[in-house]
């Protein structure tokens, strides 16, 4: 069973401290108007959600700035910071390799000097004296790479004789980059993300030595689950998240997490008005690419194109879009070419750009493809770290000021470098 979905206004209107009746003053409109926008019955302005969204942010400063500390691992351009920024949390440390994926996240995430931004995680996990430069936090999110454990990495690997999974010296082994950091750091909470495939690599070894790692020699309490974008965003993405917990009793289950009620959205939610020209695919492209897929057809497998209307639910987008965009090819009517879905469409598929949230692309449309194709879908995070929320540092029922950023950290430091 479902539970009730709290809409922006409600969530911000909660966290500003404001009854409905002072919402409505506060955001000049009616109370009938402010009832609408509570019931999830119409949309407040942007300017409406961005004054709460202010007004929710002085407030957590007010009562001891940030709830807790939390660091960004194999961060992308920063999906899953979106999510725990939201429910209080401050980033103190970002890793990320990309030059290009690092451009994107800063512009979005214009951090004080006090913000650590690393390159490659092996640096700073290489020796005690290492880790210990990594600042105090708690809460660990990392989107370790994913192409070791997929099923087009591990096809691509096998076709070219190339080791995949914990075998990949370069990007497989990067989890126990991160095992080495929770034993180091002993963060209350961490949640990882990667894709689906990584419960049956390997005939499920893989997993079981990541599930052994973290409760068995690491002692966290571990829940974990494969969750579909379809009812946030219109794609059929699908990606396990592993939720871990230093302290065993904490009663979290991704049961708690609140999907949307009615009809999954539809692409006609996604896409814009127009578009310019250079995205409809050019004939000789047009060409091949119906002629692979009428060569795989009569072969008897599925390989091929796929195209979409307004009012359908397209498929995972990957980071190989940028080649061709034959995943996802958007139909422009009977007698034109389709044509690709711009960067913008693609922020929006993922959910960076939801309700008044705006997403800065300041790369090509090649590097902005490969990097809405690894990235994680905004609000499926954002639900999860709302169902984390009560079992992280200064959950509702706790004393704010406990936790006030600063508090106990240089404490916390000196134990663990």
């Amino acid at each position: 069973m479902k539970k009730e979905l709290k809409t922006d206004f409600t969530r911000l209107r909660e966290q500003a401290g404001l009854t409905l009746e002072e919402a409505a003053e506060f955001t000049k409109v009616s109370l009938r108007s402010a009832y609408r926008h509570e019931n999830g019955e119409c949309s407040p302005s942007p300017l409406a959600l961005d004054l709460l969204s202010k007004l929710a942010e002085e407030k957590r400063d007010s009562l001891g700035l940030k709830r807790f500390r939390f660091i960004d691992l194999f961060a992308g351009i920063g999906g899953l910071r979106v999510g725990f920024e939201n429910i209080g949390g401050k980033c103190v440390f970002t890793s990320e390799w990309d030059k290009y994926a690092q451009e994107t996240y800063r512009k979005n995430f214009p951090d004080d000097e006090s913000h650590v931004f690393a390159g490659d995680i092996r640096e700073y996990s290489e020796s005690d004296e290492a880790l210990a430069r990594i600042p105090a936090h708690d809460v660990l999110l990392a989107g370790f790479p994913c192409q070791p454990f997929s099923i087009a990495g591990v096809s691509k690997k096998n076709a070219l004789g190339r080791p995949h999974g914990f075998l990949d010296a370069t990007q497989g082994t990067l989890f126990f980059e991160v095992a080495k950091i929770i034993k180091h750091h002993r963060p209350k909470a961490f949640l990882l993300e990667n894709v689906k495939n990584l419960q049956r690599h390997d005939k499920g070894r893989t997993f079981e030595t990541i599930m052994r790692v973290l409760q068995d020699e690491l002692g966290y309490r571990i829940e974990t689950r494969v969750i579909s974008a379809k009812p946030w965003v219109p794609q059929g993405r699908e990606r396990i998240f592993i939720a871990g917990f230093l302290d065993l009793e904490a009663e979290f289950s991704f049961d708690d997490v609140v999907f949307p009620d009615g009809p999954e959205p539809t692409l006609a939610s996604v896409l814009l008005p127009s578009v310019p020209e250079k995205y409809t695919l050019t004939p000789k492209l047009w060409q091949y690419l119906q002629d692979y897929k009428a060569k795989h057809t009569a072969k008897g497998n599925g390989f091929g194109f796929g195209l979409f209307g307004p009012g359908d639910v397209a498929r995972t987008l990957s980071a190989r879009y940028y080649k061709d965009g034959s995943e996802i090819l958007i139909d422009q009517g009977k007698g034109k070419r389709p044509r690709r879905l711009t960067p913008k469409e693609c922020a929006r598929l993922m959910g960076f750009e939801r309700g008044n949230r705006v997403w800065e692309i300041p790369v090509s449309d090649t590097q902005a493809y490969k990097q809405f194709g690894n990235a994680v879908v905004v609000p499926v995070v954002e639900a999860i770290a709302e169902a984390m929320s009560a079992w992280l540092p200064n959950s509702q029922s706790d004393d704010a000021a406990t936790f006030a950023e600063g508090d106990g950290l240089e404490d916390k430091a000196v134990a663990n470098g």
